[in-house]
């Protein structure tokens, strides 16, 4: 009576031309969301640390902020992985991102009535929004081929920086706002992190249709179906691809750790040299800049030249990036400026280069989960340098921290030749 609906599947697997199309539309859709993304996860990064030292009235505890929201971050990290496996990116990023709207929200409530357990509580959940900023990542790689996912990765996250670099340096303006409405002037970004993330939620909610990882895994399906591959063959791939998870792995956590920690302890070590909040929203907004904008051209030598050569380069471009902030004058901005920049770079490197060999390493069978699991991993790392990084500076200098940092990242190296011997 109605007519023969033709399977969705079977559109894609007779037509390239659709499939290529609906690629382009989640990139797009992806990318729309991480402009919201991105200013949302602005505000934790910037006056976080600072929020908490006037509440608390010491230095000691400046890094647990960012501990906190990169804590939330790994608990959100493996339930947005578990809910994208389950029922489709759809689902699970548009709930992780309106989490942490929800979480700013309370950092903003916490400010006004003055409670360092809310705030505490409020960054936890907070951190759930940069969890899901990292996870869109991988929406755009599902139905990208071998010689895309690098570059899918990179667009993605290079639409990050327009929110990313406008959050910090909407800092003053936030400020003012906040409290004209008599909220203190801190927790003023907070007020925008809010409403960026909750659109960032809606938007995946509403256009991410159909859903990418429910179609790579039909196609996944599809695809088995008409290939019958020998058993030796299939040992060998569970091989190569555990060990592309591990050095994928091990490259994303060690960047996280150098970067949380020398980026965390920035502000305040600034605070303490005079130097002020706008001037603090400048050198942040360069290093998350940086940390987002060179994406697009990472993506693409990461694709061309490999996923070995940007991962030395992003321990090369961290340990320079630690010297500059060790030994540059604490009242050189432009040194500041250049020191962050090169950390952002070099976790830019890191983080899409690691990307890369963990989606070449997954199948979208169980994908999501795997991905979850190991941003987990990473974000459990941020929150170890986060926390790690007030107590370092307290007891020693910002110079030692950023000199620790450096020279951490170096590991790297031996790490993955270690990968391409094997």
């Amino acid at each position: 009576m109605f007519g023969k609906t033709q399977d969705p599947i079977e559109t894609y697997i007779e037509s390239p031309d659709k499939l290529k199309s609906l690629y382009r539309r989640v990139l797009f859709v992806v990318s729309l969301s991480q402009v919201f993304g991105g200013a949302g996860l602005a505000a934790g990064i910037t006056v976080g640390a600072l929020l908490a030292q006037q509440m608390l009235g010491t230095d000691a505890y400046a890094g647990v902020p960012s501990a906190l929201l990169t804590l939330g971050s790994a608990g959100t990290a493996l339930i947005v992985g578990k809910l994208s496996q389950r029922y489709g990116r759809r689902t699970g990023l548009s709930t992780g991102f309106i989490v942490g709207g929800l979480g700013a929200i309370g950092v903003v409530i916490a400010a006004m009535i003055n409670s360092v357990i809310l705030l505490f509580a409020s960054l936890l959940i907070y951190g759930a929004g940069t969890a899901t900023n990292l996870q869109a990542r991988y929406a755009g790689t599902d139905l990208a081929n071998n010689k895309q996912r690098a570059t899918a990765i990179s667009t993605t996250m290079v639409m990050t920086t327009f929110g990313a670099v406008a959050g910090p340096n909407l800092v003053n303006i936030m400020g003012e706002f906040a409290v004209s409405i008599g909220v203190p002037a801190l927790a003023g970004p907070f007020i925008l992190s809010a409403t960026a993330y909750i659109l960032a939620g809606l938007v995946l909610f509403i256009m991410l249709r159909p859903d990418p990882l429910e179609i790579a895994k039909l196609l996944e399906a599809h695809k088995q179906e008409n290939e019958h591959g020998n058993k030796s063959e299939s040992l060998n791939k569970k091989a190569h691809n555990k060990r592309g998870l591990t050095v994928g792995a091990t490259v994303m956590v060690l960047t996280q750790i150098v970067m949380v920690a020398i980026m965390t302890m920035t502000p305040v070590h600034m605070k303490h040299h005079g130097h002020g909040l706008s001037e603090v929203g400048l050198v942040i907004g360069f290093h998350v800049g940086s940390m987002y904008l060179p994406s697009l051209v990472t993506g693409i030598l990461v694709d061309k030249i490999g996923r070995t050569a940007m991962s030395i380069a992003s321990g090369v471009t961290l340990l320079f990036a630690g010297l500059l902030a060790a030994f540059a004058p604490s009242d050189s901005m432009l040194l500041l400026i250049i020191a962050l920049s090169l950390l952002g770079l070099g976790w830019n490197f890191g983080l899409i280069s690691g990307t890369a060999q963990i989606v070449d390493s997954t199948e979208p069978s169980t994908r999501a989960k795997t991905q979850g699991k190991i941003d987990v991993l990473v974000a459990l790392a941020g929150a170890s340098g986060g926390a790690l990084s007030g107590m370092v500076v307290a007891n020693a200098s910002y110079a030692v921290l950023s000199l620790a940092g450096g020279l951490l990242s170096l590991v790297l190296i031996p790490i993955v030749i270690w990968s391409r011997r094997a």
